[in-house]
């Protein structure tokens, strides 16, 4: 049995720990206000992220596991942002002075569904009530098919420097498949008028392991990106998981790559990176020399939370909108997922805790040590005899892997191999106590390869 074969198991992305699936559920707004306070205290000073989830778009990119609402009613925007700035509110009236802000990150959903002029409005208001870091990185996701120039030039002018633009891949057949459609001439376009904005970094999104995907199908894709020189690449694994995304249920297990074609699809792809010059910095992600995520990496400043990988480390992160997620550190809140009853809860000057958690010392730890994996490819238990204790307890599941030159542990100090890094998934996942201690029954996570 190959590595791919043998490691292809249900397992988290770990944007957070414990996972979503494994929330206890007894965060409510008492509990959060607490939280929050205490967090901002503590950070206020370094300054907090804005994570602002804005959900609709015009059409189902099927493939999509994100909370979105599918909709051609632009009258939608203004009632949104005004419970957005009215749940901004009631975080601003716990603080009692002014925050200050590092980090804005637009997603979605789509972003760019929202005009230009509305999106000025938004975050006009956060910042007239908050003050912006000297240092300070704000972006956004858009859709190449409705970036317009004056989205790009009204967002440079409140201080966004980066843009992503989800491309997934070029390929009719697959886009036909996944209802996701752009041409190269399109994103071509949007980035030419992104530089010459002022924008400092442009991200595109790339999935591997979509329906009807071959090795030179996504070769072809990511040799017409790579002439387009984006200065950061996500390269995703597609999650199958229609028993959550009904969407996905347009096409079968049988039109998608197989775990050995798909690894395929990830080597062809990581081959054709890296051979274009840009450095492999993480699970999924490539960046150019220069790219500040890269050089964060290199730093050993690289930061992961429900973004995804980023440049900062903030002590607090405020989601707004339906879906956003918040997180304090010591705990994690959830907004209600569905629109009209994230807005009613608002109205009513409650915050919209949908779930959440609040960690204990326990998760607290294995969260610092799931997060130096994902964003070091290694962890010191040196430190504390409860890190010690957390090795020597997951001794057994690292064992295999350990074998399989996945890792290599030199007293308490566990670091990646070259190839374990395509397995960082697997291996985050032996130190998951919670996963192990109630594994799930039915299927909850997609798989590795």
């Amino acid at each position: 049995m190959n590595l791919v074969e043998k490691y292809n198991v249900p397992a988290p992305r770990y944007t957070s720990y414990p996972t979503v699936p494994y929330w206890d559920g007894q965060v409510d707004e008492a509990v959060w206000t607490q939280q929050l306070k205490h967090a901002f205290a503590t950070h206020h000073k370094d300054g907090i992220s804005l994570y602002i989830h804005l959900p609709f778009c015009e059409s189902l990119c099927t493939y999509c596991a994100c909370n979105t609402r599918i909709t051609v009613n632009h009258a939608v925007e203004r009632p949104y942002i005004e419970t957005l700035l009215q749940e901004w509110d009631l975080y601003l009236r716990q603080f009692g002075t002014k925050p200050l802000i590092r980090e804005i990150h637009l997603g979605g959903g789509t972003p760019t569904f929202f005009s230009p002029e509305n999106l000025q409005d938004l975050i006009r208001s956060i910042l007239n009530r908050a003050e912006l870091a000297p240092v300070h990185d704000l972006s956004f996701e858009g859709h190449p098919g409705n970036t317009t120039a004056r989205h790009l030039e009204v967002l440079y002018g409140l201080g966004f420097k980066r843009v992503s633009f989800g491309i997934q891949d070029f390929d009719i057949r697959v886009q036909e498949a996944i209802n996701r459609y752009q041409t190269v001439e399109e994103v071509k376009l949007v980035m030419e008028q992104a530089r010459r904005a002022g924008y400092t970094s442009i991200n595109v999104d790339l999935v591997y392991g979509l329906p009807y995907q071959t090795v030179a199908s996504v070769r072809q894709t990511i040799e017409q990106i790579i002439t387009l020189r984006p200065d950061r690449i996500a390269f995703y694994s597609y999650a199958h998981v229609p028993w959550l995304k009904p969407g996905q249920r347009n096409y079968t297990d049988k039109d998608l790559p197989l775990a050995d074609e798909k690894r395929r699809l990830y080597e062809t792809g990581k081959t054709l990176f890296t051979q274009a010059g840009y450095s492999d910095i993480g699970m999924d992600h490539f960046a150019l020399p220069g790219d500040e995520l890269l050089t964060a990496f290199r730093n050993g400043r690289l930061h992961r939370n429900f973004m995804g990988y980023t440049a900062n480390s903030t002590g607090l992160l405020i989601g707004l909108g339906c879906s956003a997620i918040s997180d304090s550190w010591s705990a994690f809140s959830q907004n209600i997922k569905t629109v009209e009853a994230y807005r009613e809860a608002v109205s009513q000057g409650k915050f919209p805790i949908h779930k959440g958690h609040a960690l204990n010392d326990e998760d607290l730890l294995i969260r610092q040590h799931i997060l130096d994996l994902m964003c070091r490819h290694e962890s010191d238990f040196s430190k504390t005899p409860q890190s010690r204790l957390l090795l020597d307890e997951c001794r057994l599941r690292l064992d295999e892997m350990l074998a399989d030159d996945l890792i290599r542990i030199s007293g308490y100090t566990l670091s990646l191999s070259g190839q374990g890094k395509d397995f960082l998934r697997n291996i985050c996942l032996a130190f998951d106590k919670r996963y192990w201690e109630k594994q799930p029954v039915q299927a909850t996570f997609s798989t590795t390869a």
